[in-house]
């Protein structure tokens, strides 16, 4: 089965082993970082340095002269990737006999809430999420769009992973981040990730909901989440905090815009790109999860992109809802974590991915390359071995 890395461009230039040393692992395929969120990640085999801080969102190559003028608009990055670093990283790996695919990081990007706070989810009780943009808003979705675009085509990808295509919600790997003092369970995230923006606020009252009165409710409906009485049982429990109507209607609103988010930034990076560009979406088959992997309608997307990148750390169940829906040609992706410092079993990839076939998986994804030590990448490259 075909496996890919997922690469930051930093784990590459500097490094000139860096290409050999993944072309040795048995991968046929890097997914190399174009437009990235904040991080601090290690870097344990550079010779240059061993930790890099990504201070901001950012795109990992020159902008394009498309943003002259306009807000909001991509940030360039710092000394952790100075340049076209996307670039000589991609030619880098290139030279190794490497496939390279961009993957883009959207709806999810603290700067610019920071600078732009009006572009944030608002929740209920007021409280902005600088880390994420609301999808539902024209000029963010117009800026989203094009920064697929742009991020994805860049010279010599032969494809992309659109990664936080949709709603981005509460859960959020914030510094020292505290909120998890109480459990939340699926309905309180999802009462907590819905935005009032006044965007929203439209939304919902085209929806034929009072705005304030849903707010009310909501705040309402979280209280025995607070004190820690509420029953979960998925989305029965959010019908029952705030009522079957009310839940129906938030559900129309934000999942028509996450769909027809999701259908314009696959057409976009269509038009822009090369005949033959694979265009995947890291995806959740629950349509109101909120995050990094965006909830869809597995018949939808897989009707609108080449495949989706699933998240399959716990198990690869998340693969079924897919799988019922595939197609000749079409991609499903099993996301396994290869990093045993980050909770991944780079010892048990084999059967993971023999697993994960068995339920649908057409490849594999490696989360992450850069990050592992050598000796995940020991049993990474033995996992992937021809010979086994």
């Amino acid at each position: 089965m075909r496996a890919a890395a997922f690469l930051y461009p930093w784990d590459v230039v500097g490094d000139p082993d860096a290409p050999a040393r993944l072309a040795g692992l048995g991968v046929r395929q890097v997914t190399l970082a174009a437009a990235y969120h904040s991080t601090r990640a290690l870097t344990p085999r550079h010779p240059r340095h061993r930790v890099v801080t990504a201070a901001h969102a950012s795109v990992l190559y020159p902008p394009g002269a498309r943003w002259q003028g306009r807000a909001p608009r991509p940030y360039a990055a710092g000394d952790w990737a100075r340049g076209d670093a996307y670039g000589e990283a991609a030619e880098a790996l290139r030279g190794a006999g490497i496939e390279v695919h961009s993957w883009v990081v959207l709806a999810h990007n603290s700067r610019l809430g920071g600078d732009h706070p009006a572009t944030s989810v608002v929740n209920a009780y007021g409280d902005r999420y600088p880390w994420a943009p609301c999808i539902a808003q024209p000029a963010t979705r117009a800026y989203l769009v094009d920064l697929a675009a742009e991020a994805a085509v860049r010279p010599g990808a032969r494809g992309t992973e659109l990664e936080s295509c949709g709603w981005y919600g509460l859960a959020h790997l914030h510094a020292h981040d505290k909120i998890a003092g109480v459990p939340l369970g699926e309905a309180g995230q999802y009462l907590m990730s819905l935005c009032f923006c006044s965007c929203c606020r439209e939304g919902y009252d085209g929806q034929g909901l009072d705005p304030d009165a849903l707010a009310s409710a909501v705040r309402e409906g979280l209280e025995p989440v607070w004190r820690g009485e509420a029953e979960d049982t998925g989305w029965e429990s959010v019908e029952k905090l705030i009522g079957a109507r009310p839940a129906a209607a938030t559900r129309a609103w934000r999942e028509e815009r996450a769909r027809t988010l999701q259908e314009a930034a696959v057409g976009a990076v269509r038009a822009a790109a090369p005949d033959g560009f694979q265009v995947l979406l890291h995806a959740d088959p629950v349509p109101y999860h909120c995050g990094a992997n965006a909830g869809v309608d597995p018949a939808h997307v897989l009707s609108v992109a080449d495949g989706v990148v699933v998240p399959c750390a716990g198990g690869a169940q998340a693969l079924r809802p897919f799988a019922a829906h595939r197609r000749a040609g079409v991609v499903l992706a099993a996301n396994l974590t290869v990093v045993s410092g980050m909770g991944g079993s780079p010892a048990t990839l084999a059967a993971d991915a023999a697993r994960a076939a068995d339920l649908g998986a057409t490849e594999l994804r490696l989360y992450h390359a850069g990050l592992a030590s050598d000796a995940d990448l020991a049993q990474v490259a033995e996992a992937l071995s021809p010979a086994r």
